[in-house]
C-alpha cells in the first residue's frame, strides 16, 4: 500500500476493509478507478464514499455503481488513526488565546445587550465569595488522585526503567535511552545533539508546577514586594485548596455569606454574626499522604505491576478529567510567555517573568486564561513499539508519541485508552531497514 505511512494489515484493527466498488463503464480497466476524498485530520476517510474518473461514473451517485471497475481498497475510519504531535511553541512568541479575543469582544457586547433595562443579576459562586458545593467532592477526588499518582509512578519506576538527559529535560522510558540528536543542552554541539543518558525522579514525569497560596482568593493582589511572604505550593493543591479541600497547615477563609458589592473592584464581606456556629463539613473526605522514597515498597508479582499500572492510569484520567471540571468554575490563569500560573481571576504583580523581552515589560507578566495543559503539562516521550526493539534514528517519522504517564503504565501491562492510540502510531507498519522505509511513497 502506498502512501505517507504503511499500515498495518491487522484482523484487530478498528479500519476494516470494505467491499470492492463497483462501476458499469465500458472503459478499460487502467482507465477508470476509484479513489479516497481525504479531510482533515490526515488519513481520514468519509466513510463509505467512493469517487469514480471515468465520465459514467461521474454522472452517477457514488451508490449507484453496479459492477467492478478496478481492484482498489476504501478505508473506513471512524476513529482518528493519526494526530499529530502538540505544537512546541517558540520562546520567543506569545501564547495563543484559548478564545480569540475579537470572539471574546464579541460575547461581551453579546451579553451587554442582553442585560440593557434588566435587573442585575446577583453574582454566582464563586465569584460572590462562596463555594460551588457539587464541585467539593471533585477537589477532594482530585487532591487524592494526585498522591496516588506520585506515589504509584514512584513505584513502577523501580521495575520500569526511565533515562533521562543530564543536559536538557528530555526523558525516555526504557533502559537505554532514545537515538535521536534533539538535545539542546550545554555543550550539544561537541556532543552533535546527542543525549547523555542518566536516571532520572518522579519529578521530570509528572512536573511540578507551582503558584502562589492566597489566603483570600478574592482579596487584593500579590504586589511585588511580598512575593517572599507568600508561599509556593503545587497548583494543582491550590485548585483543590480553592475549590473546597481543607488543609491545616494552607488555611484559607471560607465565607457564607455572599460578598457586597460596592464598586466595580470593592467590596465588603457580609455580616455573619446572626448565623449559627458551624458545623463539621459532611463532604470532607480523607486526605491521602505522599510517601518517602524510602517508605516504596517494589511490587513483586507480574499481576501486581499490571493492577498497579491500571491503577496509575486510572488516576492520570482522574487528575486531568476533574482539574477540567474545576477549572470551569475557578480560574486559572498562565503568563503568555513564561510557564508562571496562577490561581486565580487576576495575576499576581510579582515581576519576576525572564521570558523573551522581558526588559519591555519590566518583568511584568502577560496573564490570560490557562488551559488544561498548562496547570498539568503531558510530558511527551517516544513510545516502544511492541516488539521491543530499539529505535532507530533513521526511523524517527514512524514512531509516536505519549505522555510519559501513559507510557510507564502501556509498558508495566496497562490497556492502551482511546484517545492517546492516534499520537502512539498504533496502526503504522514500522519499516525493518531504511531500505524498506525509502521504499513508502
Amino acid at each position: 500500500m502506498a502512501g505517507a505511512l504503511a499500515m498495518r494489515p491487522s484482523t484487530s484493527s478498528p479500519y476494516p476493509l470494505l467491499a470492492q466498488p463497483t462501476c458499469s463503464s465500458r472503459l478499460p480497466p487502467l482507465r477508470c478507478f476509484v479513489g479516497l476524498r481525504w479531510s482533515a485530520p490526515r488519513f481520514q476517510a468519509r466513510q463509505g464514499e467512493a469517487l469514480c474518473s471515468c465520465r459514467d461514473c461521474q454522472r452517477k451517485p457514488a451508490s449507484s455503481i453496479s459492477q467492478p471497475c478496478h481492484q482498489t481498497i476504501v478505508i473506513t475510519n471512524e476513529h482518528v488513526q493519526n494526530a499529530d504531535f502538540p505544537p512546541n511553541y517558540s520562546k520567543r512568541e506569545k501564547k495563543p488565546f484559548p478564545i480569540p479575543v475579537l470572539e471574546l469582544r464579541r460575547r461581551a457586547k453579546e451579553r451587554a445587550k442582553k442585560a440593557e433595562g434588566k435587573p442585575k443579576r446577583p453574582l454566582p459562586p464563586p465569584k460572590n465569595g462562596m463555594l460551588v458545593k457539587r464541585l467539593i467532592p471533585v477537589a477532594y477526588k482530585v487532591y487524592n488522585a494526585r498522591i496516588l499518582l506520585i506515589n504509584n509512578l514512584k513505584r513502577l519506576m523501580k521495575v520500569i526503567p526511565v533515562r533521562g538527559c543530564k543536559y536538557c529535560n528530555e526523558i525516555h522510558v526504557g533502559s537505554v535511552g532514545h537515538p535521536f540528536r534533539t538535545c539542546k543542552g550545554m555543550s550539544s554541539d561537541k556532543r552533535r545533539g546527542e543525549h547523555d543518558w542518566g536516571s532520572t525522579l518522579v519529578e521530570a514525569i509528572f512536573l511540578p508546577v507551582e503558584a502562589y497560596h492566597l489566603e483570600d482568593r478574592l482579596g487584593k493582589r500579590i504586589p511585588h514586594d511580598q512575593r517572599f511572604n507568600v508561599p509556593r505550593i503545587p497548583a494543582l493543591v491550590e485548585l483543590c485548596i480553592q475549590a473546597g479541600v481543607n488543609l491545616p497547615e494552607y488555611p484559607t477563609k471560607l465565607r457564607r455569606k455572599p460578598i457586597i458589592k460596592i464598586g466595580r473592584n470593592e467590596f465588603v464581606d457580609a455580616n455573619e454574626d446572626d448565623l449559627p456556629d458551624p458545623e463539621p463539613d459532611k463532604v470532607e473526605r480523607p486526605i491521602l499522604e505522599e510517601l518517602y522514597d524510602n517508605e516504596i515498597i517494589t511490587p513483586s508479582s507480574p499481576d501486581e505491576i499490571v493492577a498497579l499500572a491500571e491503577e496509575t492510569l486510572e488516576a492520570w484520567e482522574m487528575v486531568r478529567d476533574g482539574a477540567l471540571r474545576l477549572m470551569k468554575s475557578y480560574a486559572v490563569r498562565v503568563c503568555g510567555y513564561c510557564p508562571e500560573v496562577h490561581i486565580g481571576a487576576n495575576g499576581h504583580k510579582a515581576r519576576n517573568c525572564g521570558a523573551f523581552k522581558h526588559q519591555q515589560r519590566n518583568g511584568q507578566h502577560g496573564w490570560q486564561a490557562a488551559v488544561l495543559d498548562d496547570l498539568i503539562p503531558p510530558r511527551y516521550v517516544w513510545h516502544m513499539p511492541e516488539s521491543g526493539e530499539e529505535l532507530q534514528r533513521d526511523l524517527k517519522s514512524f514512531y509516536g508519541q505519549a505522555p510519559a504517564v501513559v507510557e510507564i503504565c502501556v509498558q508495566a501491562g496497562a490497556e492502551v485508552p482511546e484517545k492517546y492510540k492516534a499520537t502512539m502510531r498504533l496502526d503504522i507498519g514500522i519499516p525493518s531497514s531504511l531500505r524498506e522505509a525509502e521504499m513508502v511513497v
